[in-house]
């Protein structure tokens, strides 16, 4: 199930295509099950990491097929997070709230030296022709996911901005339909991004023992 092989026969490029598709299909399912904070994203979303693994890792995108994997652990606490409240012992939903300045200064920092040092990792050991592009989504997404994983509502401009990168990145490796997938991300971002802050608690309500008041976007 190489990309090569897929693409020299015609056996091989139907693979190709159904492992396009089903990531496309559980891709689009995943997105539209977060915006409606339905906890049977996660799930979805780890089956379409299976599917992208695959295709990324074959496509010489060889952050991103690394990336599926993180996201499949990030998955696993997200899943627990989001039906225990993310407090021990909590059975409460979590609820949606704004990022903290704390949040936002750890995650640029964390971001703009995992982006750095997977740039220099991929231009130095791997045969990638965008290493520094591959780095970034990489960093904007795990930023993107972990928002998520908290329900930060501004986690959706995080994935907005990786996806303005994707769809050209996806359409210059020739993987038009997953380039076209994250056009319909983008929308569903936009969706998810309205949804969640209409979910937003009123100013002053006390989320999981900490006040939204003094939290910035």
């Amino acid at each position: 199930m190489t990309i090569k092989g897929m693409r020299e026969g015609p056996g091989m490029s139907w693979t190709m295509s159904w492992t396009e598709v089903l990531g496309f299909a559980t891709g689009a399912l995943c997105v539209w099950l977060v915006a409606r904070q339905h906890v049977a994203n996660w799930p979805i979303g780890i089956a379409n990491n299976v599917f992208f693994i695959v295709l990324f890792a074959q496509s010489g995108l060889y952050a991103d097929a690394g990336l599926q994997i993180v996201f499949i652990a990030l998955a696993a606490y997200g899943w627990w997070s989001w039906t225990h409240g993310g407090g021990p012992g909590s059975t409460e939903a979590l609820p949606v709230r704004r990022t903290t300045r704390t949040e936002w200064a750890a995650l640029a920092a964390a971001g703009a030296v995992g982006v750095l040092g997977l740039t220099l990792l991929l231009d130095a050991a791997t045969d990638s022709t965008v290493p520094f592009w591959d780095a970034l989504t990489t960093g904007l997404s795990l930023a993107a996911t972990y928002g998520q994983c908290r329900k930060l509502v501004e986690s959706w401009w995080l994935w907005i901005a990786a996806d303005l990168v994707y769809v050209p990145l996806y359409a210059y490796k020739g993987l038009y339909l997953t380039s076209a997938l994250y056009v319909g991300f983008l929308a569903l971002c936009v969706v998810g991004l309205l949804g969640w802050r209409r979910a937003l608690p009123a100013p002053g309500t006390r989320t999981g023992g900490a006040q939204t008041v003094g939290a910035r976007a």
